[in-house]
């Protein structure tokens, strides 16, 4: 039986500490560990900054990953506190092939005072990224937790009403009997028809139209809503996207382009009102007129993203938003100060958007996102 050599427990210890990793959010992979390995057998073990910039150079790709690799790093391989002297500190790795020698100011410990062998992983103490950025406010994320928060949105499940279409597809249970798959099973029993065939309407992905309040008091949260309906548009081909201020902009054929990064300049550029007054029911009354009255709403589900704060007229918000209920499937309005402590819809704007919603939910943080793609999806 083979032994266990001194390059097994380096190997060991890497995958333990690619697994701690991983937990803390950064992405690594079995080809990340292998470059680690190679790195670490052209570097002195028994230096630690060379193994550190070793494993972080391999390991790490986002300069915004470096604090969390850094609190792994001292958690697995710095468990020991380091020694006064000038030695270089222990971390583990070094091959060797006897018991390591004592210290020379240390006296030899007794064989019942020796700690017992310990060669379970430790458990970092310290809460992944990624569950903290899922409850964490928008308005009070940086720039750096917005592009993470990205790739978090851009990995959540499409949200995608289903209907029932017209078209009939087989099924073993169904409405509609099948004469020709009928007649074709009773060739095997001498013409006599059994088993009866049967179709049922099939289930077909139901329109989506998002409509996006782009105004100042909705900008700490509508560059990750614009985050949301690009990850949307580009699921699918049957989501519609709007940005609204003072005007109302089309957004989807920004957003579904092939490049990420462009999709977003693009769609920015297309909003010349962002972040400044809200004409919440004029730009529901342009899209009624130019987009609705084509049939985009037909059967659709619209969702109306805005704190309410209308400026403009409310009868012609009250108007125009059950002309937009009239027309669509459902109706959902999200509120992202919904989700704040002592929310009450005070706003003009906001008690009449709750007479016509079908659906209110908030939408401050990944975790309300996560939550409005799930009810898409049921509706």
């Amino acid at each position: 039986m083979p032994t266990a050599t001194a390059g097994d427990a380096v190997v060991r210890k890497l995958v333990t500490f690619g697994r701690i990793l991983r937990e803390a959010g950064l992405e690594v992979g079995p080809g990340r560990l292998q470059d680690a390995l190679r790195s670490l057998d052209v570097v002195d073990l028994r230096s630690r900054e060379e193994v550190y910039h070793a494993l972080r150079c391999t390991l790490v790709s986002l300069r915004d990953d470096i604090e969390a690799f850094d609190m792994a790093f001292a958690a697995f391989w710095e468990r020991a506190p380091s020694a006064a002297s000038e030695q270089p500190v222990d971390l583990g790795l070094q091959a060797t092939t006897g018991p390591p020698a004592p210290a020379p100011s240390a006296a030899p410990a007794k064989e019942d005072e020796r700690p017992p062998e310990d060669d379970s992983p430790p458990v970092l103490v310290a809460a992944s990224r990624d569950e903290l950025l899922r409850r964490k406010d928008f308005a009070d994320m940086t720039a750096s937790e917005l592009r993470r928060v990205r790739r978090l949105i851009a990995s959540l499940p499409a949200a995608e009403p289903m209907r029932r279409s017209h078209r009939l597809r087989p099924g073993r249970a169904g409405d509609v009997l099948d004469p020709r798959r009928t007649l074709r099973a009773a060739i095997h029993t001498e013409g006599v028809p059994l088993r009866l065939a049967y179709r049922r309407r099939k289930l077909v992905p139901r329109k989506l139209v998002f409509l996006c309040d782009v105004s100042g008091s909705m900008e700490p949260y509508a560059r990750a809503m614009i985050m949301f309906l690009e990850a949307a548009a580009r699921a699918g081909r049957h989501v519609e996207a709007f940005a609204f201020g003072t005007r109302l902009s089309r957004l989807t054929p920004q957003l579904r382009d092939l490049d990420p990064v462009r999709s977003l300049r693009l769609a920015g550029a297309t909003m010349p009102d962002w972040g400044g007054g809200t004409r919440i029911g004029e730009s529901l009354r342009t899209y009624n007129e130019q987009y609705g009255r084509r049939g985009m709403t037909r059967g659709a589900v619209a969702v109306v993203v805005s704190d309410g704060w209308e400026r403009g007229d409310l009868g012609l918000l009250d108007a125009e938003l059950a002309r937009l209920h009239r027309g669509s499937h459902r109706l959902v309005w999200v509120n992202p100060l919904k989700g704040h402590t002592g929310f009450e819809p005070l706003a003009g704007g906001m008690r009449i958007a709750l007479r016509h919603a079908d659906v209110f939910v908030e939408g401050h943080n990944l975790a309300a996102l996560e939550a409005l793609a799930e009810v898409l999806s049921a509706l």
